[in-house]
């Protein structure tokens, strides 16, 4: 049984650790879309990761619970506990040290409370590429992408966070420092720790730092929005780019009119520069290297497909401007789909060939439930679609509040029935941690609560978080 953090173990704390604890704010308290708010006694924000040992050996200690926060920006709700006993907040936010850059090796140290987007711009400065890509870059720490393995829009040519790292630092769950921060491309020196606490979602520890793989960037890119007759005809559009320009596709995004429509009706400043506006696209993006010319190997992509009846119309970037408006398209859905306010979205994985027939079966079984706008969209390279579903125009998600965990199982069973996931790119958190009981493989289940009754025996990282409390 856990303890709450009170006011006496706090002061306490802070008397061992001067100017390292706060009272918690408003803005810790809640997660981005607005279902839930959390509770804590005190926010803690260490300076070094000595100092995050100290505020782990204590909780430990005294058997109170820790939430670690990098951004705040993650979607299930992992980053904040709503009920039970008030937990110590443990916040990133001071950690934001570049450890060491090494271009010649295309790796760089950073801290886990650095800004993705200011990971980025470090990688840029010495000419290198940092290609984890979101929509939350400007506010997201590197840590939190790193505990909760986020995806993004670059993950068919680069990979999932996973993928983007070869070391790590973290502070296990009694206090010790794991000392992982390698360089090193290969190390088979037993288990790889690594590669367990990487989307363990600060269940089994705290990530303090990370070595980070850098790619030399594309000498050119270009990108394009281009009009399909349907899903299954982007798939195809999918494999015949990988067969022209195999290694040089750095995303590949399905949109469907819904989302069009959605930023015409609550963001109209955000224009598609296709007429009629087509029920399916796709936002594709070369990287090239110099031999190649960009707009040209766009150009040859589009009359193959154009000839092969998988495009039914395009726009090609020609300059970066036009680049930044086709991105911004992409990149305001998400925010008009807050404003509009979804019943239930879904964050899914299905094996490529099993899109196309998902579409419409989703949205036949969700027709028996009632009317919906269904907003399908996302990184089709990669097989994970962002599938949510909104009241009719007129009305409200608090309308269809007793609905919402009905379509929640239906559109999650047609996924698990095909071989898919219902956490792609998002995690667990709290949000799906039935979810993860009920589609989960029982191996796997059983294996995950040892290891976490292994190094985290009185349950007090993240208590609650992808495995039940």
């Amino acid at each position: 049984m856990l303890n709450a953090c009170t006011a006496d173990f706090a002061q306490d704390l802070s008397n061992r650790l001067p100017g390292v604890l706060r009272p918690p704010a408003p803005r810790d308290l809640e997660e981005p879309r607005g279902r839930w708010r959390g509770v804590a006694g005190a926010i803690a924000a260490p300076r070094s990761t000595a100092e995050v040992a100290d505020v782990v050996r204590a909780c430990a200690a005294a058997r109170v619970g820790i939430v670690p926060m990098g951004g705040g920006t993650g979607l299930v709700g992992g980053q904040i506990m709503p009920e039970g006993p008030a937990p110590l907040i443990l916040s990133l936010e001071r950690m934001t040290a570049l450890r060491g850059m090494f271009a010649d090796e295309n790796v760089m140290q950073v801290e886990a409370g650095m800004i993705l987007a200011d990971v980025q711009a470090h990688a840029a400065g010495v000419g290198r590429l940092f290609p984890l890509s979101l929509a939350s870059e400007g506010s997201a720490r590197i840590g939190g992408n790193l505990a909760a393995n986020a995806g993004g829009l670059n993950v068919l040519r680069y990979g999932n966070t996973r993928d983007l790292c070869l070391g790590l630092e973290a502070v296990l769950p009694d206090g010790s420092i794991l000392h992982g921060l390698k360089r090193l491309r290969k190390d088979n020196t037993g288990y790889d720790l690594r590669h367990l606490l990487i989307g363990s979602e600060g269940t089994l520890g705290v990530i303090t730092a990370a070595s980070l793989r850098l790619f030399p960037r594309p000498a050119a890119q270009v990108t394009a929005l281009l009009a399909v007759p349907s899903p299954a005809a982007a798939l195809r559009l999918l494999e015949l780019a990988e067969g022209r320009l195999s290694g040089m596709i750095s995303a590949f995004e399905l949109i469907h009119r819904m989302g069009f429509d959605f930023l015409a009706e609550v963001m109209p400043e955000v224009t598609v520069p296709l007429s009629p506006v087509p029920e399916w696209s796709v936002l594709i993006e070369l990287g090239l290297p110099r031999e190649i010319a960009p707009e040209e190997a766009m150009a040859a992509l589009y009359a193959e497909a154009d000839d092969a009846g998988l495009v039914l119309d395009g726009v090609i970037a020609a300059s970066e401007s036009q680049r930044a408006a086709l991105w911004k398209i992409r990149e305001s859905i998400p925010e008009a789909n807050r404003r509009i306010g979804a019943v239930s979205s879904h964050d899914i994985s299905l094996p490529l060939s099993a899109v196309a027939a998902f579409i419409p079966r989703a949205g036949a079984a969700l027709a028996a439930l009632g009317e919906w706008r269904v907003n399908c969209f996302g990184h089709l390279g990669d097989g994970n679609l962002h599938y949510n579903v909104f009241p009719l125009r007129g009305r409200s998600r608090k309308d269809h509040e007793n609905q919402r965990d009905a379509i929640k199982e239906t559109v999650h069973d047609i996924v698990h029935d095909m071989g898919g996931s219902v956490s792609a790119e998002h995690g667990i958190g709290r949000l799906k941690v039935g979810d993860l009981e009920r589609y989960g493989d029982p191996a796997k289940l059983a294996a995950m609560r040892a290891i976490k009754a292994a190094l985290d025996p009185q349950g007090i990282m993240n208590p609650g978080a992808m495995l039940r409390a």
